[in-house]
């Protein structure tokens, strides 16, 4: 993929491989903006990102990179902050980087994408549940905090599915998106997943572009290996609803360009 702006590193502590070997990755499959957008540090489940302290060594990690490929390809500094109401860190909001992604992964304590907890789906009322977690996209877009949306319907991973339109449930969300003027990435890793489904789905990308919301493109690599899989299929599908075009950002700036 020419654009691809969500990727990890070792510091989230379930990632492999260095930042030289990522870019490395990104450069052989001919991507030409490459971004690290690693999971930013928070008072909450530290098991699954890098800490405070680590952020400097973070952030000089990428600025090596983007000096050592300055000639071969585009390197740019992200976070993907989990949006967890009462955890939310204005030390972390205000960073100085190229771009900040906003995800969803907990309802209050249940970290719903981590399959030690998915039993927790179980008996629930799944409708309910989607309107919970939608809710708290819709919360975060009308924060103005963050520019790219990570895996909108990222719920769907296990293949708990509503039975209620996901239009409908998703509805308010994207209205308050599209009122933020943020950005919403097509990623890949929902291929890597039971749910054997890109996020978002193609329904939903029919709602987005609808709204002329524009989109970007994320690997959500964890390792090396993962980088640009799956490029075709989500141009494709970006294709195939209408998009030519693609969001990148530099110093929180928009800039959109063919793909």
């Amino acid at each position: 993929m020419k654009v691809d702006l969500h990727n990890h590193t070792v510091l989230c502590n379930h990632a492999s491989g260095t930042v030289n070997e990522y870019v490395e990755a990104a450069i052989a499959c001919g991507t030409e903006f490459f971004g690290f957008s690693d999971h930013a540090p928070m008072h909450y489940d530290p098991k699954y990102r890098m800490t405070f302290e680590q952020m400097e060594l973070y952030e000089s990690w990428v600025r090596e990179a983007q000096q050592r490929y300055e000639d071969q390809i585009t390197v740019l500094l992200g976070y993907e902050i989990d949006f967890l109401p009462g955890y939310m860190e204005e030390s972390v909001l205000k960073r100085p980087c190229d771009y900040l992604i906003g995800s969803v992964h907990f309802i209050d304590d249940w970290g719903f994408d981590n399959p030690e907890f998915i039993g927790r789906y179980e008996g629930v009322d799944i409708d309910d549940v989607y309107r919970r977690y939608f809710g708290l996209v819709e919360t975060m877009a009308k924060s103005g905090k963050f520019d790219i949306v990570g895996h909108l319907d990222l719920l769907k991973v296990f293949k708990y599915l509503p039975t209620q339109d996901i239009r409908t449930l998703a509805k308010e969300a994207l209205n308050a998106i599209k009122k933020a003027n943020m950005c919403i990435e097509i990623n890949v890793s929902g291929y890597r997943k039971p749910i054997v489904e890109a996020y978002p789905s193609p329904l939903l990308l029919q709602e987005i572009i609808m709204r002329e919301i524009p989109i970007t493109f994320g690997s959500d690599a964890h390792n090396p290996e993962q980088v640009g899989l799956f490029t075709q299929e989500i141009e494709t599908l970006a294709r195939s609803v209408g998009y030519d075009k693609c969001a990148v950002y530099r110093g929180r700036d928009r800039e959109m360009i063919k793909f």
